[in-house]
């Protein structure tokens, strides 16, 4: 008996070894102070965790947004806490979490601020393609999947390798509808729309999205109109809409996962891309 009680407590002592404080700087400037390697881990945003998946952390994802749909599989069992805007603290506090993981525009600064004062946060901020590459490696370091996260950012790398981008086609990317939202600059989206060698119409218009008006658009006078499936599901029945409303611009709705889902979906996105430049090409 005492034999089995030594070898025990040598065993805890390894599992205690293997796990260390860690200080690291998030995206927003914040320090986090967190227990390395993390095993239980909130993720408050859609793409995040579908990149944590995608980095082998399934056993250590305890909690996630409704709006936290893939890998469709893996997140069924993965307990909901609410919203990207408004989660349930209550089960925050059931889950009781080592690590949450948040994204600057996804989850408000007061939500991160509230979680921050009983645990650990660690916030990313993605505005370009450059910004997603960097927090992929990121993920990997806070969470301890830094070969994973580079065999990710390589893989991306190559596939938009293959991209043949556009030349001096105008658009306008819409997100929303009533009021009418483009995706302005600084954002993700327009960071690839510029990857796929698109000229965004209202990059120098204020604001990240900017509120815009039908007259805005005929005066923008873009070649095509993106109408995107996220976050307002734009239909066909408004592709009729604005092919009436606006004459000489072409509306076409687009898939809002493939330009707004950074991490992981950035490889699936590629040869979407190229798909609708193929498209757009065979039109001229």
């Amino acid at each position: 008996m005492l034999h089995v009680e030594i070898l025990s407590v040598t065993y805890t002592e390894r599992q205690e070894l293997r796990m260390s404080i860690k200080n690291i700087t998030d995206h927003t400037g914040r320090l986090v102070t967190y227990s390395y390697p993390p095993q239980r881990i909130v993720s408050l945003c859609p793409s995040l965790t579908d990149t944590l998946f995608a980095l082998g952390l399934n056993e250590r994802i305890v909690g996630r947004t409704q709006f936290c749909i893939h890998p469709a599989k893996e997140v069924q069992n993965v307990r909901r806490v609410g919203g990207t805007k408004q989660i349930k603290t209550d089960i925050i506090n059931e889950l009781n979490p080592d690590l949450i993981i948040a994204e600057k525009e996804e989850n408000p600064k007061e939500m991160v601020e509230s979680l921050a004062k009983s645990y650990p946060v660690y916030v990313t901020d993605v505005e370009s393609y450059e910004d997603a590459l960097r927090m992929i490696t990121d993920l990997g370091e806070v969470t301890g999947t830094a070969k994973a996260a580079h065999a990710m950012v390589c893989d991306i790398n190559a596939a938009f390798s293959f991209l043949k981008p556009a030349s001096g086609i105008r658009v306008a990317y819409l997100i929303w509808q009533k009021p009418y939202m483009a995706a302005g600059n600084h954002t993700y989206i327009h960071s690839l729309l510029e990857k796929c060698g698109f000229v965004n119409v209202f990059k120098d218009a204020p604001g990240r999205y900017p509120q815009i008006t039908e007259d805005d658009l005929r005066a923008a006078n873009p070649d095509y109109i993106f109408l995107s499936s996220e976050p307002f599901p734009f239909q066909e029945t408004h592709v009729q809409l604005f092919r009436e409303m606006i004459q000489g611009s072409k509306p076409v709705l687009v898939d809002g996962e493939m330009f707004s889902w950074y991490g992981v979906h950035m490889k699936k996105a590629a040869p979407y891309f190229q798909r609708l430049l193929t498209k757009i090409s065979s039109e001229k």
